[in-house]
């Protein structure tokens, strides 16, 4: 039998303590001395997919099965990020609180066993504080954080401002570590692996096509890629994919001045997010990069603090 795919990382599993291997059936006494120390009556366990009932008082009987598809197709190449919230029943028997979707996307990747947390409290607040209580004290991989972030607004209903104040980090910051989970699952695996920078990560966002950041993340591997380079290569890459489709011969393109670049790095800065400054021959271009619709609103009010108003 082939090996199951495992998740890529630590994740919300780094957070909680990790419960005892489902497979061993201690007695009463080693049972109790094994027991694991929870937060918040929670702890992390790997437990049979088989074992999972779902809720019979989940609200959503729909479930779009193309997003399962999806979902299937990415926890078939790189695992299940994130796990499951379960409560136990019984011995082998367990009741899903949180997570069908990615139970059934489980069960239909082939997946055995899958992490869940096990959680005895009815309290969700409670468990939810604790696991942002920990996050920032955590050593996780920018993948590791963006799924524990995501994690945690899917099933404990966080908000980015909330994450932001009780980890210690700027809205922008949790935005953009959400955004990694779009890239193809070929660059995750190195993002998670160590491979690819978080820095690197954020300049493929920018590329659409998923075969494109794959090759591009095999070249920043084999070259020693610096994320600067990575910039001017997408750009450049950019620039000779409209000239072909165009079919006009452009004149030379001149270098950005280094007193341009140093104030394209003040503007990015100053707005916590990429800045991009062009120059012409005889005018010039800046470009301001946004995340979502949120992002959009704080680089405005960033640019224009009073709404424009005098």
């Amino acid at each position: 039998m082939s090996q199951q795919p495992r998740g890529l990382g630590k994740g919300l599993g780094a957070l909680i303590p990790q419960g005892p291997a489902e497979e061993e059936t201690p007695d009463a006494s080693e049972a109790l001395a094994a027991a694991p120390e929870s937060v918040d009556g929670a702890y992390l366990q790997e437990i049979e997919v088989d074992s999972i009932t779902p809720n019979p008082r989940q609200p959503r009987d729909n479930f779009d099965e193309e997003a399962l598809e999806e979902l299937q197709a990415s926890i078939v190449e790189v695992g299940l990020l994130q796990p499951v919230v379960v409560r136990k029943l019984g011995p082998q028997h367990h009741e899903l609180i949180m997570g069908e979707r990615r139970w059934r996307a489980s069960k239909e990747a082939g997946l055995e066993r899958i992490p869940a947390i096990v959680r005895h409290t009815a309290d969700n607040e409670l468990l939810r504080d604790a696991l942002l209580e920990n996050l920032h004290r955590e050593q996780l991989n920018p993948l590791e954080e963006a799924a524990a972030y995501q994690q945690l607004l899917d099933d404990f209903g966080a908000t980015h401002d909330v994450l932001a104040q009780r980890v210690g980090r700027s809205r922008p910051h949790i935005t953009n570590m959400l955004r990694l989970l779009n890239l193809s699952p070929a660059v995750q695996r190195r993002v998670a692996a160590g491979v690819l920078s978080a820095g690197h990560a954020r300049a493929l966002l920018s590329v659409e096509d998923s075969d494109t950041q794959d090759r591009l993340a095999r070249r920043i591997v084999e070259e020693g890629m610096s994320v600067r380079a990575l910039e001017d290569l997408i750009t450049l890459g950019a620039t000779q994919e409209q000239e072909s489709t165009s079919q006009r011969r452009a004149p030379a393109r001149s270098e950005t001045p280094s007193d341009v670049e140093e104030l394209a790095g003040q503007l990015s800065d100053a707005l916590d997010t990429r800045v991009k400054i062009t120059m012409g021959r005889s005018k010039g271009k800046i470009v301001v990069e946004f995340a979502t619709r949120e992002d959009l609103d704080r680089v405005v009010s960033t640019m224009v603090p009073d709404g424009g108003q005098s």
